[in-house]
């Protein structure tokens, strides 16, 4: 458990890369973690597009108007989308994977930030998930949840700082704890 917590802990948000290409190796890795996410009743909603051409990324990043950036300087990027007609927990599935992509980068030594798609717009005010699905060419059934941008860390961020934990979060038998 001490591993996982450390491993939790010096997971941050990393949006600038090195431009090194992730092995493919890493790769494997990654989408085997992801392939083993849990999902409700193991329906497995979720599907994954690997993207590493530098056009696509670029387009990407300017799917939606805030937080896409990133992308652009990812090394390789992680569109995370759900067939939506499986199941109506597909974004708590997707979800779950979208986690699971993230630390299993963090453990081989990766940084990675999720992009949310969902729900979001570009500068147009035209849906980011209908600019990812031309993009990506992606069925109208499915669903666009994130991308998660992947690639070698340019700098280490600080880890967790455990004096800032919000105990007071934590309620135990009912809400305020009475």
């Amino acid at each position: 458990m001490e591993n996982f917590l450390e491993l939790l802990k010096n997971r941050r948000s990393t949006r600038v890369f090195t431009g090194e290409p992730v092995a493919e190796e890493s790769v494997c890795t990654l989408m085997k973690a992801a392939l083993m996410s849990p999902s409700g009743h193991r329906i497995n909603p979720w599907e994954f597009i690997l993207v590493e051409d530098k056009e696509v990324l670029k387009a990407l990043s300017v799917s939606k108007e805030h937080g896409a950036g990133l992308l652009e300087g990812a090394a390789m990027a992680v569109a995370v989308i759900a067939d939506t007609t499986k199941t109506d927990v597909w974004i708590e599935d997707c979800s779950i994977a979208t986690i699971i992509i993230q630390l299993a980068a963090e453990e081989l030594g990766l940084g990675s930030c999720w992009v949310q798609i969902r729900r979001r717009s570009d500068a147009a005010g035209n849906l980011a998930e209908d600019n990812v699905r031309s993009i990506l060419g992606i069925p109208g059934h499915y669903a666009v949840l994130s991308i998660v941008g992947v690639g070698h860390k340019a700098r280490e961020a600080k880890p967790f700082d455990e004096d800032k934990m919000q105990w007071e979060k934590i309620h135990i038998g009912s809400f305020g704890g009475k």
